[in-house]
């Protein structure tokens, strides 16, 4: 079975994605303690989507993230590129109103210049080939002054926790995936998250695909960071 790796080939990122579709809720939860609960809630406070508004939800999964935009009133687009996260996401949130399910890959959008109000991406940005082209097409798709919010892993700035952080990644992930019926992605999380920049490193990227007002808040000790920006047009 091939697995994905940190060339990040979008076939093998896909498949992977595919396979874990319909546990992958669940992992999350069981991965993180249940944190990341706490960080989707932060994210919904950031992108701030309003009655009216057009929202893109980037590696939407199965639109379990994209949900509280549409309660919020904004019409959103769960986006996606594996089709297997996809199907559950359109078979959980059948009946939620203003949400959309739409294939795509971050690297080649669908959709027209200047659409959104606000672009979010959630633990999806490292699986992409290109981090720079990607930040491109998103700011493409978003309207001038349109908002930018990255939700991704980080580093803890403090070096006692950061060792602990990586020990744990090196380490305990690792662990769990030998006891795991998909131990695949645990051993590409674990990989991912190491060679991922840290806070500062990845506000540079954003500031470098033409996004303004770059800045980024922990969460978790930086475990995770929210990094918001806005396009200038």
């Amino acid at each position: 079975m091939t697995r994905a790796s940190l060339d990040k080939q979008p076939a093998d990122v896909a498949a992977m994605f595919d396979r874990t579709a319909e546990r992958y809720d669940l992992l999350n939860s069981l991965m993180t303690g249940g944190r990341d609960r706490r960080w989707r809630r932060e994210v919904v406070r950031a992108v701030d989507a309003r009655p009216g508004e057009l929202v893109l939800d980037l590696a939407a999964g199965t639109g379990t993230s994209s949900v509280p935009f549409a309660e919020a009133g904004a019409r959103t687009v769960a986006c996606d590129f594996s089709l297997g996260m996809l199907r559950v996401g359109v078979r959980r949130q059948a009946g939620v109103p203003r949400l959309a399910f739409a294939a795509g890959d971050a690297l080649r959008l669908p959709f027209a210049d200047g659409t959104f109000d606000a672009v979010t991406i959630s633990f999806g940005l490292r699986n992409v080939a290109d981090v720079e082209r990607a930040l491109g097409e998103m700011r493409r798709v978003a309207k001038p002054g349109g908002r930018l919010l990255v939700c991704e892993v980080s580093h803890p700035r403090n070096p006692l926790l950061r060792l602990g952080h990586r020990a744990h990644l090196r380490f305990g992930l690792p662990a769990l995936a030998r006891v795991s019926s998909n131990p695949d992605s645990y051993t590409y999380l674990a990989e991912s998250t190491l060679a991922w920049p840290d806070q500062a490193g990845l506000a540079k990227r954003i500031q470098a695909a033409g996004w303004r007002e770059v800045r980024w808040r922990d969460l978790t000790f930086g475990v995770v960071a929210l990094h918001h920006a806005v396009n200038p047009g």
